[in-house]
């Protein structure tokens, strides 16, 4: 029996997942491309495998219809939006995700956003290594606004982390509810937040959560964070409103194209990163472990 490791870097801080393959007998082979894989290498690196250990390669019917052998497929993160789960489904394809695992690693990198962005460490990082000593005037995290567009396990994370510091919590989710913080129609949100933080998956049917339209409803000077996924914001839209200055920074660790080779990196009230929001040790090890305990659950006896 053997499974595929698709993640672009598996084990590298424990060998625990590892482990648990050897202790059930299945031999195992590693994406040995150290990136994201496409359809058709996966439909290469998956012959004979009758389950996946998945990254965020497009695990489209496509690439299941040509695996006939594949009956677990296994992601490692939270997102699921590169698998095609009707096709699963319809195939018999069991599939398992790992929600838990990445939640406070993801929450505490979206605080650190938002910490930069008011006090603007990032740029005068980049200014003092380029020769400029220039103290610049920020501001307190304290008594802001959040507005959470999305509140499920990272969305309540993020929130409590927020109110840690002093800040006022309400949020935008039409399939969740709460005791504690204000629920909000989207618009009003826009319209309410000093901070606006992603924690959703893509609308279904495609398209934009923070379009031009809703970027045009922001308070003049709202920060923009986006630790989720990449395609909920329109980045053409959004570079121009950091460059008319209505939006005042913008933090984003996912992009509609990755690697990001866009215009946002221009910008000095920009932080960007390369989509490592579950790149905490910890977290990383616990995904990978119930990753695979996940795929040996689900694995046919």
């Amino acid at each position: 029996m053997k499974v595929a490791i698709t993640t672009s870097s598996f084990a590298k801080f424990s060998d625990e997942p590892l482990r648990l393959l050897h202790e059930a007998g299945i031999e195992y082979v590693l994406n040995p491309t150290g990136r994201a894989i496409t359809e058709d290498e996966a439909i290469e690196l998956l012959q004979g495998c009758i389950g996946v250990a998945a990254g965020t390669e497009p695990l489209t019917r496509r690439v299941m219809q040509a695996l006939p052998e594949l009956k677990v497929i296994s992601r490692c993160g939270t997102g699921m939006d590169s698998v095609d789960r009707a096709a699963a489904a319809e195939l018999g394809i069991a599939v398992r995700n790992t929600p838990d695992a990445p939640t406070q690693a993801v929450a505490e990198l979206t605080l650190g956003y938002a910490l930069d962005l008011m006090r603007l460490v990032s740029r005068m990082d980049r200014e003092l290594r380029a020769g400029t000593w220039k103290k610049r005037m920020g501001n307190l995290l304290a008594g802001k606004k959040v507005g959470l567009i999305g509140f499920g396990r990272i969305g309540r994370a993020t929130g409590t982390l927020f109110e840690a510091f002093g800040c006022e919590v309400a949020f935008a989710d039409p399939f969740a509810e709460s005791d504690t913080n204000a629920k909000m129609e989207m618009d009003a949100l826009l319209a309410w937040a000093d901070i606006i933080s992603l924690h959703c998956s893509k609308p279904e049917g495609g398209g934009y959560i923070l379009d031009e339209r809703r970027l045009g409803l922001m308070r003049p000077g709202t920060w923009v964070i986006n630790a989720a996924r990449g395609g909920l914001i329109d980045e053409t839209a959004l570079h121009a409103q950091l460059v008319s200055g209505h939006l005042a920074g913008a933090a984003l660790d996912v992009f509609v194209k990755e690697p990001y080779e866009g215009p946002l990196r221009e910008l000095p009230n920009v932080i960007l990163t390369p989509h490592v929001g579950s790149y905490a040790v910890e977290a990383r090890v616990k995904m990978e472990t119930d990753t695979i305990r996940n795929l040996l659950d689900a694995l046919p006896r």
